[in-house]
């Protein structure tokens, strides 16, 4: 049953010119994992993965790279929550965006909270080794924290020459 206190942000295609700018061609790569990328993903990132089927979605202008993104959808505490995840051609976090969020507002973490991912690697998006989880939002911060942790632990599989 849907959430009489749901928010719809962005659509995928708004999300896009968000995080890239107009004019920009995007391409969905789909990354097919191992079972052992998937035990490295897992380790490296702390989360467990539901399947080794991910997309990354590659953005170009004028034949030059300009980063990855990754739509991450979750359960926060019963309602979905998805995110949009941008990194740079090297894998580092360029912008966390929430693109539609289903629990009440009061659990949805400030944007000025998801600036703080920006540059930090995997280690540093554990709550507590250089963001904290956000009181009031705690389950939404750490759910948030986990699929950024996760989309990076992906890339770097996807992509071993990027990343940290």
């Amino acid at each position: 049953m849907p959430s009489a206190c749901a928010t719809v942000y962005h659509s995928q295609e708004e999300a896009f010119e968000l995080a890239f700018g107009t004019g920009v061609s995007v391409t969905a790569e789909p990354v097919f994992l191992t079972d052992e990328q998937i035990a490295a993903v897992e380790r490296e990132a702390r989360v467990k993965l539901d399947s080794g089927l991910f997309t990354f979605y590659t953005a170009e202008r004028d034949g030059k790279s300009l980063g990855f993104a990754a739509i991450e959808s979750h359960t926060v505490r019963t309602q979905p929550e998805s995110l949009l995840i941008v990194l740079s051609p090297t894998g580092e976090v360029g912008r966390v965006e929430v693109l539609a969020f289903h629990e009440p507002p009061e659990y949805q973490p400030a944007a000025r909270w998801f600036e703080l991912m920006k540059g930090r690697t995997i280690e540093q998006l554990i709550p507590g080794n250089g963001i904290d989880a956000v009181s009031g939002a705690t389950l939404s911060s750490v759910a948030a924290l986990a699929s950024v942790r996760k989309v990076k632990a992906i890339f770097r599989q996807a992509h071993p020459a990027g990343g940290e």
